[in-house]
């Protein structure tokens, strides 16, 4: 992290990093690592070229991790272009098993599997902080399919809700986890207590909103 300018915690911790690759006879390819930078100050001041090695890092705006496509502004539009992207070549495929007279079932598990699995890979991350266009832009390839197909096919709102829930869940009682001290019952021990967000742009973040959800399933 970058404070009030300062860059010397961020280089020693880089320095840290390609001394224990060293150590541990790793070898850094600098060549597919990349920097990308989080900053949401008005007056924006770019740091100086990062180098490992002596050799300069590469800094990107978005960069694809895990599958997930990471922007710096924490945005989520360029994930959403190539899921739906993926997605709508898919759709080809469900048409085609649609003329071939596939019945129902088959193809609802051909959209689960081949295009479901898509549109919610790590829903859970980046659902919440989508912008409305966005969702839209989702919810209208699973609203195509379900024209292919002819029966209604589950929202990816509800999806989303579902996975954050059983994500919740999973936390709550693994104690060895990160992010399980976060789950924090109130002094009447049925609900949790809500978690304030640093900034706007973390309000609807995975663990906000799962206590969010958590709270609205109990009984």
């Amino acid at each position: 992290m970058i404070t009030e300018g300062n860059e010397a915690a961020y280089r020693d911790e880089v320095l840290r990093l390609s001394e224990w690759c060293a150590v541990n006879n790793l070898a850094l390819n600098i060549a597919k690592t990349k920097e990308l930078i989080l900053d949401f100050r008005r007056n924006k001041v770019a740091p100086a070229p990062l180098y490992i090695n002596g050799e300069s890092v590469e800094r990107v705006e978005t960069f694809k991790f895990l599958g997930v496509h990471i922007s710096a502004d924490l945005s989520w539009s360029a994930n959403t272009t190539a899921l739906v992207k993926k997605a709508q070549q898919q759709l080809h495929f469900l048409r085609v098993l649609r003329k071939e007279q596939l019945n129902t079932n088959l193809l609802v598990t051909f959209y689960r599997t081949a295009i479901e699995s898509l549109l919610t890979y790590a829903v859970s991350v980046w659902h919440s902080n989508c912008t409305e266009a966005d969702r839209k832009r989702l919810q209208r390839v699973t609203n195509t399919a379900q024209k292919i197909i002819g029966c209604p096919l589950p929202p990816l709102t509800t999806i989303y809700n579902s996975r954050c829930l059983g994500r919740a869940r999973s936390i709550i009682k693994d104690y060895t986890h990160p992010g399980y001290h976060l789950f924090n019952l109130l002094p009447s021990g049925r609900r949790y207590r809500a978690i304030p967000a640093k900034t706007n742009r973390l309000r609807d973040s995975f663990f906000p909103r799962a206590v969010t959800i958590l709270n609205s399933n109990l009984h």
